[in-house]
């Protein structure tokens, strides 16, 4: 009798471990991006190429990781901001400056119903919304 309940149990154990394990992964985020020119994000200058944007949290303020491979090219602040519904394509927003600096400002994702409002302006934007939320 105890065989059986024991039996019984541990299908449920191992579920509720792995259901625990992805729940627990489910704070990190990883996107592909590509820029087709050089441009700038938080003072880093970014060779046209492929890139991943890597970051912890639910947001609406995050820090994002730039790599390239295993290589953390920049580091900047974000807004993690919802869309009605999710981008048709992939597509990095580029803006020039006052300075006539290319600036890497905005990263859309394929499939996925949020974008990346990159830089200072943006991380003011998202301290303004967690103010006036307390």
């Amino acid at each position: 009798m105890k065989s059986s309940l024991f039996s019984r149990m541990i299908p449920t154990l191992l579920a509720l471990t792995l259901a625990g394990s992805a729940f627990a992964g489910s704070g990190s985020h990883k996107e592909s991006f590509q820029i087709g020119a050089p441009a700038q994000v938080n003072g880093k200058q970014l060779p046209a190429g492929d890139y991943e944007a890597r970051w912890e949290g639910s947001g609406p303020a995050v820090q994002v990781n730039i790599t390239q491979g295993k290589k953390v090219i920049a580091t900047v602040p974000a807004l993690l901001v919802d869309l009605e519904k999710p981008a048709y394509a992939s597509e990095s927003e580029v803006k020039n400056s006052s300075g006539g600096d290319r600036e890497l400002t905005t990263l859309r994702f394929s499939g996925k119903k949020y974008s990346l409002e990159l830089g200072a302006e943006a991380a003011a934007k998202a301290q303004g919304k967690t103010d006036s939320t307390n």
